[in-house]
């Protein structure tokens, strides 16, 4: 270490084992292994200290093998290495039989194999039950040994700043988490004075592909809604596609990206101008071969054997969550069947998992900055409810993780500041299909007239965590996107109407004319249409632009200009934020929004509205929790002076953080220290 060096005012911790834990850790391991021996025939043990024995020499075993397999270069690294260390733990179970001189005894690699699952299994409830946490003193041993590997970290006094988003949280739900117990961390963060919150407000598209768009890359212009039609081409952009995130960046890039300069993306739709990522849509398309960032999480193969029976277990908890709900007849309930309690799992597990060893790892190596998007919370509130006892779980689930993370910072090269946001919240609600027995696109083909030679093809957003995974598999196993794919792929009828649906704002798009038509035109072409919609009971609101008014917006008994703020019989935006016209006004705006945008009713006494598609808690419009994202930021970094109402506007205070803490020639004396880690045992 030179002088300049030891000059240094951060100085980060090595992570050491510690005796207790480590005891700890065997015996809770030893007792596993009792248990599965006593369930499984084909396994024997000689004794409590028997299993002891073997618990200490796997624990060695794992700490040498599987980093060095971890390191190799397998083809589908994730896939791949899933299966080897699988079959791994297996054999370090025959290896411990034949070190030990046979205090354990198996008959076979099968034997093993379940013997290894099994254990696993009571380890994990053991563990639970007694408070015992995971070794992270361990894990960060080895994640630190690994990434160095890939990139030497550099010690330096100007901080980091990570950024986890919890994908469709709320405010209000957070507070009431905090409240109950299901987001411990986070409350002791703001009960210990070291972080504080604020609210701030999404623009009219209240999902993530908006959001991100605007906080990562400081710019959503023309993003009306989840999907959206490009007339002029005769194509569907999608906020899933890899190809149509890659355009998105690709339109909205100029060079001021949140994440630029060495950061780091994991888990979101758009890369924010990062140098790595892992699960970013807009970059998946990119990748020749799997992502090298998988190897960290396969360097513990005990995080194989975990995350394979945690993934079951998941399984489990939603089907006796759904099973629940219909003995119960609980309501709002949605469709909770088919591949859903798999991609359940996958979010809640799996890609968590992933992303927070991704993280760590970044710290380890010490990224100036990055953004890291949790899905689980948002994935299990579409299904189960806002706030239900098992969205709860999910929630508490991912404030466990963000406490390991809040660990990690003691042993950084850096100091780092954390920062928890979301990009939008959701709102409850029975859906449009659900109240009325038919969508609204065939609400929609009822009212056309049937002079076009197309009918109406409507597409909902889908579920978003089908998406995530599947882009998780191809880039885990380096599957990338054909060459030959374009943006905007998906092709539309040259007449009828496409009508799209994005939580509770749905997008009527009649593809008569190459351009946005006007009201006038509309109850010329279609004069049952504009009626039948705006008279509709669980319809709110209608936006078109008009001929003479410009843009309008219609409800059922009134009607409100919105670039004069006139309002005609009673405001149809009564119901929801005063600054609602104004997102509605600047969306009115956009190159490709929809000839008739439509949302949903809104109830502020019962704070429900109703989904276009078939997700009982629901964004991407207006109304309810869905428009109250928060960020729970330290203190040591300034709140906004105003409030904030868009994701543009969200970006350029967090690049003013950024600029605040990385851009200035300070020392650390002279601003001010980052806080000691929560958590950190001293």
């Amino acid at each position: 270490m030179n002088s300049s060096t030891e000059q240094l005012g951060w100085k980060p911790q090595r992570p050491r084992l510690r005796v207790v834990g480590l005891v700890a850790t065997w015996m809770v391991s030893a007792i596993a292994l009792l248990l599965a021996a006593d369930l499984l025939s084909g396994v024997t043990i000689e004794g409590f200290w028997g299993a002891v024995a073997v618990a200490a020499t796997i624990s060695v075993l794992n700490a040498f093998v599987p980093p060095l397999i971890a390191a190799v270069r397998l083809p589908a690294t994730l896939i791949t290495g899933f299966v080897v260390m699988i079959v791994l733990n297996a054999l370090m179970i025959e290896w411990a039989s034949s070190i030990t001189e046979h205090a354990i005894t198996v008959s076979g690699f099968g034997a093993a194999l379940m013997t290894a699952l099994v254990t696993a299994a009571f380890s994990i409830g053991l563990a639970s039950i007694l408070g015992i946490d995971d070794d992270d003193e361990y894990t960060f041993r080895i994640v630190r040994r690994i990434a160095r590997r890939h990139r030497s970290p550099e010690r330096t006094d100007t901080p980091g700043l990570v950024f986890l988003e919890i994908d469709g949280l709320a405010l209000p739900i957070l507070r009431r988490a905090m409240q109950d117990g299901s987001a411990p961390c986070l409350a002791g963060w703001l009960s210990r004075g070291s972080h504080a919150l604020f609210e701030w407000e999404t623009d009219l598209s209240s999902q993530t592909g908006a959001s991100q768009a605007g906080i990562l890359l400081g710019s959503n212009a023309d993003i009306p809604a989840f999907r959206w039609v490009e007339k002029e081409r005769g194509a569907i952009m999608t906020c899933s596609n890899p190809r149509d995130c890659a355009e998105i960046e690709r339109r909205h890039i100029n060079g001021g990206g949140l994440l630029r300069d060495g950061g780091a993306s994991r888990g979101n739709l758009l890369s924010g101008e990062a140098d790595a990522q892992i699960l970013t849509i807009s970059r998946i398309a990119a990748e020749i071969r799997a992502n090298p960032g998988y190897r960290t999480f396969l360097s513990n193969a005990y995080n194989v054997s975990r995350s394979l029976v945690l993934f079951v277990w998941e399984i489990w908890l939603e089907l006796l969550a759904s099973g629940l709900q219909r003995r119960r007849d609980i309501r709002p309930r949605g469709e909770r069947g088919g591949r859903y309690p798999l991609i359940r799992a996958a979010m809640c597990v799996l890609v968590r998992d992933l992303i927070v060893q991704s993280v760590i790892t970044d710290m380890l190596t010490g990224r100036p900055v990055l953004y890291a998007t949790f899905s689980a919370y948002d994935e299990v509130a579409h299904h189960s409810g806002l706030a239900r006892a098992d969205t709860m779980e999910a929630l508490r689930k991912l404030d466990h993780q963000f406490a390991r993370i809040d660990r990690a910072r003691a042993y950084t090269p850096r100091p780092y500041e954390i920062v928890v946001l979301s990009d939008h919240g959701q709102t409850q609600g029975t859906t449009f299909l659900q109240r009325n027995g038919y969508t609204l696109a065939e609400l929609v083909d009822r009212h056309l007239e049937r002079n076009d030679r197309d009918g109406v093809l409507g597409l909902q957003a889908g579920d978003e965590g089908a998406h995530i995974v599947a882009h998780a598999i191809n880039e885990a196993t380096g599957r990338a996107a054909k060459r030959d794919d374009k943006p905007g792929q998906q092709p539309v009828p040259d007449d009828g109407a496409v009508v799209l649906g994005s939580g509770n704002l749905g997008l009527i798009y009649l593809m008569q004319e190459k351009r946005r038509m006007t009201l006038e035109e509309i109850q010329m072409r279609h004069p049952r249409l504009i009626d039948a919609l705006r008279n509709h009971p669980h319809i709110g609101w209608l936006l078109l632009r008009s001929e003479k008014d410009g843009p309008l917006v219609l409800g059922r008994t009134g009607t409100r200009q919105l670039a004069s703020g006139r309002v005609e019989g009673e405001d149809p935006l009564a119901a929801f934020s005063p600054t609602a016209s104004s997102h509605l006004l600047r969306t009115d705006g956009f190159e490709h929004v929809a000839d008739i945008i439509v949302g949903s009713f809104y109830d502020p006494d019962l704070e429900e509205g109703c989904a276009f598609e078939e997700l009982i808690s629901f964004h991407g419009g207006l109304g309810g929790h869905q428009t109250r994202p928060f960020v729970l930021h330290p203190v040591t970094l300034p709140a906004p002076q105003e409030p904030i109402a868009g994701a543009e506007q969200l970006h350029k205070h967090l690049t003013g953080w950024r600029s605040h803490l990385q851009d200035q020639d300070t020392t650390l004396g002279q601003r001010p220290a980052s806080p000691t880690p929560h958590g950190v045992r001293g």
